[in-house]
């Protein structure tokens, strides 16, 4: 398919949530944010494109019959056709599995590529294409090493949306997201950075939150307005307890605060639940701002266009 016969207005709700390095939340925001925004009533669907695969984790549907680690998806990714996602996750919340079968798609892509470049840059985007009408919004958890997969992901992607903790070593990665957005404009000129969200921060360090947010706009030759104000917190306790539950961060919380009373298990009239930070409430909060503004920011560039 040539890239002027996709249909990129069925792409303007894509996301792809992407950073160049692990362990900056990207599954975490994806799935939370997914089901937040489902949760909300709008169709939404999730796409792995991770190797890993955790997104199963955090919804819940790891190991089930229902998780063919990333088989489907491979196979669309390589030899196109349709894909059919697994629907009713959460209700509105459809997914496209990953999994270890994408390693796989990696080398046929790669392969592609050095026949037919552009179409292996555009894989998700056939994909994703003939379905993106299914849904109000589509959320891609790319992997963190991947050069194959991330291009792919932000050359079918509107949106990138790109967690990263303060410290310096973390915002490297920044450099090589850029480095991926640059590579795809030509097929994708209508992708734009949605912003930078700061996670596993504390909330007192005011002075490094300060400092990454003038980093970060320095890098992208913006403003600070670049970084979503809204930030997620550190709490390792929640983080554990949402993937041993298959819970998303709110569905944790709202469990937490129907559980016992702490003088009640004080008394032994009741027992303790297991796994049940009480950091959930605040951490399911930072995630609901981020959704918030999620919505915001895609809203007021599609009002900007309408009115141009």
């Amino acid at each position: 398919m040539k890239t002027q016969e996709l249909n990129r207005r069925a792409l303007d709700r894509v996301i792809a949530v992407i950073n160049g390095k692990g362990g900056v939340l990207k599954t975490t925001l994806t799935a939370n944010i997914g089901g937040m925004l489902a949760s909300s009533g709008y169709r939404v669907l999730l796409v792995d494109l991770d190797p890993q695969g955790n997104l199963a984790e955090d919804l819940g549907y790891t190991a089930s019959d229902r998780d063919d680690e990333g088989r489907a998806l491979a196979q669309g990714l390589m030899f196109g056709g349709t894909i059919e996602p697994l629907t009713q996750i959460r209700p509105n919340l459809d997914v496209i599995a990953g999994g270890p079968a994408l390693d796989q798609a990696t080398a046929g892509l790669a392969a592609l590529g050095n026949r037919d470049p552009d179409g292996a840059k555009l894989a998700v985007a056939r994909l994703l294409e003939p379905i993106a009408g299914n849904y109000d919004m589509i959320l891609i958890d790319c992997p963190p090493g991947d050069e194959t997969l991330q291009t792919a992901a932000v050359a079918a992607a509107r949106w990138a949306l790109v967690p990263v903790k303060s410290d310096k070593s973390s915002r490297k990665g920044l450099g090589a997201v850029a480095t991926r957005l640059d590579a795809v404009l030509n097929l994708n000129p209508t992708l734009d950075l949605l912003g930078v969200v700061l996670v596993d921060v504390g909330t007192s360090a005011h002075a490094v939150q300060r400092d990454a947010r003038q980093h970060i706009a320095e890098l992208f030759n913006a403003d600070e307005s670049v970084t979503f104000k809204a930030t997620v917190r550190h709490s390792e306790a929640t983080a554990q307890a949402t993937r041993e539950r298959g819970l998303l961060v709110y569905e944790l919380d709202e469990q937490v605060r129907k559980g016992p009373k702490w003088y009640d298990i004080r008394r032994g009239h009741a027992t303790a639940q297991t796994l049940a930070p009480r950091s959930s409430s605040s951490v399911a909060d930072d995630l609901q701002a981020i959704t918030q503004e999620v919505v915001e920011r895609i809203t007021a560039a599609e009002t900007e266009e309408e009115t141009a």
